[in-house]
Formats: C-alpha cells, sequence, structure tokens
C-alpha cells in the first residue's frame, strides 16, 4: 500500500502534467475549428480520464486520419525562419523552412496561426500565407502591416478576408486598411453583411467599383458615397492612395488581367514594387 508521501508525490506528479488553459490573448479571434480553448478542453478530459484511470498513455492520445497535410489543427509545429525582407518601414516578408521540397499543404484564402514571444509575452495571430499554394520547401507570410491598401476582384476578396480578420479581431492591432472590392453589379458583391461589420471600424474603409452599373440612385444609402462605377483606373488609384495616412503597402488579387493593371497603376501612382504584393 502506498503511503501517505507517496501519494502526494504521485498527486503532484499528475498535478504538473494537467494542462494550462490558454490566456484570452492567445485566441486570435478567426473563429478557428478547433481554437485553443477547444484544445484545452479536450486535453483537459483527457487529463481527467488519465488521472482517474492511473494510466499515463491515454494522455498521448491518437492520430487523427483526417490531417494528412503535416500542418495539425491541434498541435503547433517548429518552424525555422531561413529569411526576412524588409518591405517596408514596419512591414516584413518572413520565410519559413518546410523539409526537404514538403509545400505546406493550404488551399488559396486559408490561414495559420504564428506563435512567438516578443519581450516575454506569448504572442499568437492568424496569417494568410503570401507564397504561391504550390511552394516547395518554404512559405512566406507578411507581419507587422502598418497600412494596407486591398484591391480585390470578385473572388480575389477571398485572401482579403482572413487578413482583415486578424487585424480587427486583435484591438491592439492598429494597422489601417483600406478594401477596394471590384465587382460587376451590387448584387454580385460577396460578403456584404461582412464588409459592413468590418467598415464599423475605426480602421478599415470600404469602397467598391462596380463595372455593369452607371446608377447610384438604385443603391441603398450606406453604398453610394463609397461606390464608384465603371473600371478601377488610374485616377482611382491615384486618389485611394493619396487618400492613404502614408504610402500603403498594397495587395492584389484577382485575374491576371486585374493584378497586371493594378500593378502598373500602382507604380504610376508612387508606390515601389516592394510596396506591393500580387497574389
Amino acid at each position: 500500500m502506498m503511503d501517505e508521501k507517496g501519494e502526494d508525490d504521485d498527486e503532484e506528479a499528475w498535478l504538473q502534467l494537467r494542462p494550462v488553459e490558454p490566456l484570452p490573448s492567445q485566441c486570435c479571434g478567426s473563429g478557428c475549428s478547433p481554437c485553443v480553448f477547444d484544445l484545452y478542453d479536450r486535453d483537459l478530459a483527457r487529463w481527467e480520464a488519465a488521472r482517474a484511470s492511473k494510466d499515463r498513455s491515454l494522455l498521448r492520445g491518437k492520430e487523427s486520419p483526417n490531417f494528412p497535410s503535416k500542418l495539425s489543427p491541434e498541435t503547433f509545429l517548429a518552424f525555422r525562419i531561413s529569411a526576412m525582407d524588409k518591405l517596408t518601414q514596419d512591414t516584413y516578408c518572413v520565410r519559413f523552412a518546410l523539409p526537404g521540397s514538403s509545400q505546406l499543404g493550404l488551399r488559396p484564402g486559408q490561414h495559420l496561426i504564428l506563435r512567438g514571444t516578443v519581450d516575454g509575452l506569448e504572442i499568437q495571430r492568424a496569417y494568410t500565407p503570401i507564397s504561391p499554394v504550390n511552394a516547395e520547401g518554404y512559405f512566406e507570410v507578411l507581419i507587422k502591416y502598418g497600412e494596407l491598401l486591398m484591391l480585390a476582384s470578385g473572388t480575389g476578396l477571398a485572401p482579403m478576408v482572413p487578413l482583415l480578420h486578424s487585424i480587427t479581431d486583435n484591438a491592439e492591432d492598429e494597422t489601417f486598411v483600406t478594401l477596394v472590392g471590384c465587382f460587376k453589379t451590387f448584387e454580385g458583391i460577396y460578403l456584404k453583411t461582412f464588409l459592413q461589420e468590418q467598415a464599423r471600424f475605426w480602421n478599415v474603409r470600404t469602397f467598391f467599383v462596380l463595372s455593369q452599373e452607371s446608377s447610384p440612385e438604385q443603391l441603398p444609402w450606406s453604398y453610394r458615397e463609397k461606390t464608384r462605377f465603371g473600371r478601377l483606373g488610374q485616377d482611382l488609384i491615384e486618389e485611394l492612395v493619396g487618400s492613404c495616412r502614408r504610402k500603403p503597402f498594397a495587395l492584389v488579387c484577382g485575374s491576371a488581367e486585374f493584378t497586371e493593371d493594378m500593378a502598373k497603376g500602382l507604380l504610376r501612382a508612387g508606390l515601389a514594387e516592394d510596396s506591393y504584393f500580387l497574389f
């Protein structure tokens, strides 16, 4: 029979194995499934079952067969930073190395959670990779934006969504965002409710360019002042760049023709080639 001291030691050992509850700041707020708190609840239940049966092997759990990629929604993996390029005063492109010629395995628009320690404080945020989905041996993200100009055409809005989420869900992120969505008609605007909610934040502006409409009277009042008709041409690009508080870093996503036109327009508007990224 285990003596009283042995029971105390065993109890202390189990308490040291108890999962640590995440801080509120460790949740990126992007609606991840599972969230870090979901994982905590799962690990806590696993710990309680293992403790009750005194079987530590239960703490390891089982590998999930549903995630063939090396990335897992349940655990963090360590990646080595292989390069870091300063694009603007406060924007960096960070390249992470992947083993051999492996790929990250995310689809366009999907994001991942990066976690690290800055000045003794653990920071956790969501980022959308900007590297090609078929990139081998690496992936890249943009970190610490100062002011962003997002130019999206049609489904090119998709990769902008998680970036907006990661900014507006973090009360301490003061990145200023100007989002321009280009669509054929008002009815064809994607994610109207989401964009309206985002535009309520102090640091987010939204504009729309409709190529197949010409009458503002047919639009709801809330859209009339922030909607232009025709194409996103040079004059409007220069107006948008000039309305930013400082030279922005531009993100462009759409058809090949759209991205090519936007790249030329941004250069004419005074942005350098390293001040915009084409998805």
